[in-house]
């Protein structure tokens, strides 16, 4: 029987499943925007949100709680700063998953994993610099 058993194994042993995952999650809340595999992007969404999660408490120990999976002290910081005050509002849901086809190698399903508010920035950064180059003139 398979009571209990949630999660897909990526073909990978446990260690090597859990170091690639917290990899990835660290490149996502890093950059914001990972492209992966379908099947590897699903999974890095569940423990990206619960970052995000902890980021909404903001407390000590949700700050050593992220530490043990995103190992990068740089990175928490831009978590528990800036992401966590962006979601605050939200109730979940914080990563969207683009389909964007198969890889040409091996036709692997391949994905956009990014947080909800990327394309809202990359809209604030385009339509920024002809404001402030018409306040200059």
């Amino acid at each position: 029987m398979r009571h209990n058993k949630s999660g897909n194994r990526l073909s990978r042993t446990t260690s090597h499943r859990q170091a690639m995952i917290r990899n990835m999650v660290t490149s996502l809340l890093e950059h914001e925007r990972i492209v992966t595999t379908t099947a590897k992007a699903k999974e890095v969404r569940k423990v990206a949100d619960k970052m995000i999660t902890l980021a909404k408490r903001g407390d000590l120990h949700a700050r050593r709680q992220a530490l043990a999976v995103v190992r990068d002290k740089q990175v928490v910081a831009k978590l528990f700063d800036t992401l966590g005050a962006e979601y605050l509002e939200r109730q979940g849901g914080y990563t969207r998953i683009i389909r964007t086809g198969n890889r040409l190698g091996d036709a692997a399903s391949m994905a956009i994993l990014e947080l909800v508010n990327y394309r809202e920035k990359e809209a604030e950064a385009v339509a920024a610099p002809p404001a402030a180059a018409a306040k200059q003139e």
